[in-house]
């Protein structure tokens, strides 16, 4: 499931940064453009028509994108390590990924697209001017129209790039959020291991030789059994009628998770008791059935009441009543970022598991112990299976492992969507200051100073990133509701990603424009006059 939501804002930006990619490459044609106008005039005054020119320019995008649709085969082999060691543990067979013909098939077919889509725009433009007054006088000083066309190339890339960098910054703080999160139990120094056993001796018999055994091991503070570990999904969900309950009226039956634990799981997981007493080692099968509820059921259905002593029944059970005597503090077992809802814990040796958590806590670091508890499970029962031995702090991590995949791919695409924004406002800038170098020697000519040269290329380029930026703001909002299922204490709208991410992309955009503005502002009066 968390997969399959990942494909969303996985294609997502991919689509983005494709689309950046091919204005990219269409922006800087089209600004090489300018500078080819005697040619195409040229080849239009020796016969060549409009469909040739079209052809040509196609043809020119489209081996280029095939050149680098090779070389990025080989990028893609790379990524794929990249990718394996970033998102190991959020996809599912992840190791069965690798580059082969289907991919690059799909590689070479999506670089005929970029080809189509980078290709078009200047390809018409080309073919569509007319050409007779170029092959009069020198170089073509970029118009109105070609400077305009060229900034709305460079704004489209800014807004998709500033779409992704809040995306990323949004994941960013989710990330930060919740590894501020306190669960309402320890994940530091204890160790999880699945016990699966169908001993020949009893019950009761295997589970207390193994804590026995377990607990006498050098390092080990204590041990437990429990079903129902948090972040790893297991619990029952039960059906239970509550016992003259303020807050539910006789009948209602209710659907509530359940857990069953031994009696130190509490204090091995560090779960404050608020009110009444936890489970005892009396608390067994020739005992009254007891449980134990969180702060959450308590206020849910008892209200003011103090719900010790009260009971709950099982649906269509009334004979067999379970007495509330504790009451502990809340704790997030489904996920992190979600709140803690009502549930109850059973004794472990009134409702025992076929396969449970053997978990310890150790005084230093708990896989150190792992191969010993093995030994141990496996001397009070060789035909046990002992499996996937963790560590909470791992479960931890591994419960959020989709938002950090997330959030690290997001942050990646982010990174080259911007580095391909600034070569594009860089190159856009360049080759437009290079075909307004006569307009920028008039403007010496009649007393424009260093700074004032500088000041009017740098307005083209800061107009570009205001107006870029504002708008992908807009889109990103947008665009965000496709990670509303990753975000955890912050909205798709949170001003203050929104304005991290147009700060950052602004001040590396300002970066590039100013390479561009300060070539303009040094170039040399004469040479420019008399430039062919």
């Amino acid at each position: 499931k968390d997969a399959r939501a990942l494909l969303m804002p996985l294609f997502g930006s991919v689509a983005l940064v494709f689309f950046v990619a091919c204005v990219n490459v269409a922006g800087l044609f089209v600004a090489r453009g300018l500078q080819r106008h005697r040619e195409y005039a040229m080849r239009a005054a020796l016969g060549a028509s409009r469909l040739r020119l079209f052809r040509q320019l196609l043809t020119e995008s489209g081996v280029l994108s095939m050149v680098s649709a090779v070389a990025g085969m080989g990028v893609a082999a790379a990524v794929v390590v990249l990718f394996k060691a970033l998102g190991g543990q959020a996809v599912p067979r992840a190791d069965a990924v690798h580059v082969g013909w289907p991919v690059f098939a799909f590689g070479c077919a999506s670089a005929l697209l970029a080809a189509l889509v980078a290709g078009l725009l200047p390809a018409l433009r080309a073919s569509s001017l007319q050409h007779s007054h170029r092959l009069r006088g020198t170089r073509s000083t970029a118009g109105r129209t070609e400077r305009r066309l060229l900034a709305a190339i460079a704004t489209v890339q800014i807004v998709c790039t500033v779409a992704l960098l809040a995306g990323a910054v949004l994941l960013i703080r989710t990330a930060s959020n919740l590894a501020g999160v306190r669960p309402g139990y320890a994940t530091e120094n204890v160790l999880a291991v699945t016990v699966t056993s169908v001993t020949p001796n009893s019950f009761k018999a295997f589970h207390t030789q193994v804590l026995a055994r377990v607990a006498a091991l050098p390092g080990v503070v204590r041990t437990a059994f429990v079903w129902g570990l948090p972040l790893t999904g297991n619990k029952w969900m039960g059906t239970l009628e509550l016992v003259a309950a303020s807050g539910a009226s006789p009948g209602d039956q209710l659907s509530l998770p359940m857990r069953s634990v031994t009696p130190d799981y509490f204090p091995l997981m560090e779960i404050r008791v608020v009110d009444g007493r936890l489970f005892l080692p009396t608390d067994n099968a020739d005992s009254p059935p007891v449980v134990v509820v969180n702060q959450a059921l308590a206020k849910r259905y008892f209200l003011n009441e103090s719900p010790l002593g009260r009971q709950m029944q099982f649906a269509g059970d009334p004979k067999r009543r379970l007495e509330i005597v504790g009451i502990v503090e809340d704790t997030r077992t489904e996920s992190l970022s979600e709140q803690p809802g009502p549930e109850i814990y059973l004794p472990f040796w009134q409702s025992g598991a076929f396969s449970k958590h053997l978990v310890l806590r150790a005084g230093g670091d708990p896989r150190a112990l792992a191969g010993a508890v093995r030994r141990e499970v496996h001397a009070v029962d060789p035909t046990a299976a002992v499996e996937h031995v963790t560590t909470m702090a791992q479960i931890r991590r591994e419960s959020v492992a989709t938002r950090t995949f997330a959030m690290r791919l997001l942050v990646g695409f982010s990174v080259l969507a911007t580095t391909l924004a600034l070569v594009g406002i860089y190159g856009v800038l360049s080759l437009s200051v290079g075909s307004r170098m006569k307009e920028i020697a008039v403007r010496k000519a009649i007393g424009a100073q260093h700074l004032d040269i500088l000041r009017l290329i740098l307005s083209e380029g800061c107009r570009m990133i205001v107006v870029g930026v504002f708008i992908g703001a807009l889109v990103a909002v947008l665009l965000g509701r496709a990670l509303e299922n990753y975000l955890f204490g912050v909205t798709t709208a949170d001003p203050a990603s929104l304005a991290v991410a147009g700060v950052v992309f602004a001040v590396a955009a300002l970066g590039a424009s100013l390479v561009p503005a300060a070539r303009a502002a040094r170039s040399d009066l004469p040479s420019a006059l008399h430039q062919d």
